[in-house]
């Protein structure tokens, strides 16, 4: 029995404690036992691990209102969660994105992979974003926020508590600004582009990091090439596109605040003549384009999590298949597809296989190039598919 003032949670008989031990971060709510004790603790509150036969496996985070009813936060069973410890998961985080990239921008937390459960944090230079996707996070944000102002230097900091992890923990949403302020969208150097970040009003925290290395790939092949940039956000392929020598750029999204940042990123890196934007649906404008006979050297898809979640698994891939159906006969002979999936519910082979089927019903055949995965700076923790979500697939089509 483990000797400590904090209480106690315990797995059940039939629980798998072997996967804890050898580094699984989560327990699901009906692998613990939940007494009347337990069902009391306050949702984000530190409790010991123990399994069946009351060995300790390490110092968690409960919360009875979630599926996942407990996050590892440390193996030592007697570890204290204050600012100093936190200052140190965020130190160690750091020196690994600093040994990566010349400039401060990229994801400096990545949830469990980094040591701090549901936790996401996104650096722009002298600002960085907090997204505290589980309740104890959002118990201790403004010590979170302290310990980054500590070990980084950035002066302003944004609380976005937006996004369906929150509903999953029984948080509500809430963007705020912890400290500084926030006056205008942030001008982010990414392969060559300039973004522009909304840090208040933007998806997630403004921009997605998970893509640079894939933009970078999307880049080679994009020299002297017209380019459809599909589920373009702020123009993450497109920019990069036209920064590797595109001969022009086309971006559609639904949003028109994000093709405005996207417009204000191509002018920023003087492209703002090569770059145009649609707004609309974006099955809808492929629909109209292949309609008005157009035709592209690289279109790339990054639509979001068509499934989110394994009871939204089929109704995704079939989502994933239609775009791919639709973006194929847009591909000029010889041309370029790529395709993206940020569903972790989704597998490389799901996703690759529904791709595949999408570009044969799209009357196209294709050689599969590469196959792209988010950057270091989102680190895959090995025992937790869901840290692993990004799939990116380039092919080359044939006439």
């Amino acid at each position: 029995m483990t000797d400590s003032p904090l209480p106690i949670v315990r797995l059940r008989p039939k629980a798998e404690a072997r996967a804890i031990r050898h580094g699984f971060p989560w327990v699901y709510a009906d692998e613990l036992v939940t007494d009347r004790r337990t069902s009391k603790l306050a949702p984000g509150a530190l409790a010991v691990l123990e399994d069946a036969e009351r060995r300790p496996l390490g110092l968690v985070t409960v919360n009875v209102q979630s599926k996942i009813i407990a996050r590892m936060m440390d193996r030592d069973p007697g570890a204290v969660i204050d600012r100093p410890w936190l200052a140190a998961r965020i130190a160690r985080a750091a020196a690994l994105r600093d040994r990566l990239y010349d400039a401060p921008f990229y994801r400096l937390i990545h949830a469990e992979s980094d040591g701090l459960p549901g936790v996401v944090i996104d650096r722009f230079g002298d600002a960085a974003v907090i997204q505290p996707n589980a309740a104890w996070a959002e118990t201790l944000i403004e010590e979170i926020a302290a310990a980054l102002a500590e070990v980084t230097g950035v002066t302003r900091i944004i609380k976005n508590g937006t996004g369906r992890s929150r509903g999953l923990e029984g948080l509500a949403e809430e963007t705020t600004i912890l400290s500084g302020v926030i006056e205008a969208p942030i001008p982010v150097p990414m392969n060559g582009a300039t973004y522009m970040a909304d840090l208040l009003g933007g998806q997630k925290t403004g921009l997605f990091y998970d893509q640079r290395p894939n933009h970078a790939f999307a880049q080679r092949l994009a020299k002297a090439a017209r380019v459809l940039d599909v589920f373009a956000h702020v123009g993450g392929f497109s920019l990069a596109a036209l920064a590797g020598g595109a001969e022009c750029a086309l971006a559609v999204d639904s949003s028109a605040t994000a093709l405005a940042l996207a417009e204000r990123g191509a002018e920023a890196a003087g492209a703002g003549a090569r770059f145009a934007t649609r707004q609309g649906d974006a099955f809808a404008v492929m629909e109209a384009l292949a309609a008005e006979g157009e035709t592209f050297d690289l279109v790339v898809c990054d639509p979001p999590a068509f499934a989110p979640s394994k009871p939204a698994l089929e109704a995704g891939l079939r989502a994933y298949e239609r775009v791919a159906r639709l973006a194929a006969p847009l591909v000029a002979p010889g041309g370029f597809l790529g395709l993206c999936s940020c569903s972790h519910a989704a597998d490389l082979t799901q996703f690759r296989n529904a791709s595949a089927r999408g570009i044969g019903r799209g009357g196209r055949r294709g050689q599969l190039l590469h196959t792209g995965y988010a950057g270091p700076d989102h680190p895959m923790l090995p025992q937790l598919a869901e840290s692993g979500y990004l799939k990116a697939l380039f092919f080359r089509l044939d006439g």
